[in-house]
């Protein structure tokens, strides 16, 4: 199956190919899957000419590590998908605290075009 209608763009965190020099790429589900990271990664305000793009969640920086606080995680981070992302289809985000400090989130969805399920596990620490 031809999948060149999924995208490709560069490598996140970028990065250089060392047997070419240029810019690394990526492509497909794995370019889908750091698009989703670098969303979920940006905070709103911090790129000059789209203001708007990101995910809240940094708002919850100094949030209390709590069933709560992970709510509202999954809550940003499942808006955020759905407004900057549209090749996928979010199914579900889990959030919940870990033992040492961190929140674990867990985002479960579908690629439209292909229907492939896809997870993207991230380990995100709330207190800096």
């Amino acid at each position: 199956m031809r999948k060149d209608f999924l995208g490709r763009g560069w490598k996140f965190p970028f990065q250089v190919d060392p047997s070419t020099g240029a810019v690394a790429m990526s492509e497909y589900e794995q370019n889908i899957k750091e698009c989703l990271t670098l969303i979920i990664g940006t905070k709103p305000g911090e790129r000059q000419m789209m203001p708007e793009f990101g995910c809240r969640i940094h708002e919850l920086m100094f949030a209390p590590n709590t069933l709560a606080t992970s709510e509202l995680i999954s809550s940003h981070v499942a808006r955020a998908i759905a407004r900057w992302e549209p090749r996928v289809e979010v199914k579900s985000v889990d959030a919940w605290p870990d033992p040492g400090g961190t929140v674990r989130v867990k985002v479960n969805y579908v690629v439209k075009t292909t229907r492939n399920e896809q997870d993207l596990d991230l380990l995100m620490n709330p207190g800096g």
